[in-house]
């Protein structure tokens, strides 16, 4: 019975990180000319704020795509690219310490300087640490 028990306690205890790993907020789903699929998903790993495309988001196929947001008081940030070296991307990124929050998410062409696709969160995502 004991074996049984403790198993069942760290059985919890697995489902419990596990838990934790997934993300805290999603966007709506990208809306634009060129990034139209996926959400951004947002989870607070080691203290830092993190911004993850899900596994459905298509890259766009755009010269020079970046991730942006957009805080509650209209600043946008542009960030790092979403492609880098090869055929890869930045899947996910850490925010820098100076967004105070989150409420859109951004794909923007500093190419074209155009807009390829936005998705919002519900309510802005506070960066609490900050």
């Amino acid at each position: 019975m004991r074996k049984a028990s403790m198993a069942a306690f760290v059985a919890l205890g697995v489902l419990f990180a596990v838990g934790q790993a997934r993300a805290d907020h999603a966007t709506t789903q990208f809306k634009g000319a060129k990034a139209n699929t996926g959400r951004a998903l947002h989870s607070e790993r080691d203290g830092k704020h993190v911004l993850t495309l899900s596994e459905d988001f298509k890259h766009p196929n755009a010269p020079a795509p970046h991730w942006q947001v957009v805080d509650s008081k209209g600043n946008v940030y542009l960030l790092q690219q979403l492609k880098i070296k090869g055929d890869r991307y930045n899947r996910s990124i850490t925010l820098p310490s100076y967004v105070p929050d989150v409420t859109r998410v951004q794909i923007w062409c500093s190419f074209a300087e155009s807009l390829l696709g936005e998705a919002t969160f519900e309510t802005p995502v506070r960066c609490s640490n900050r």
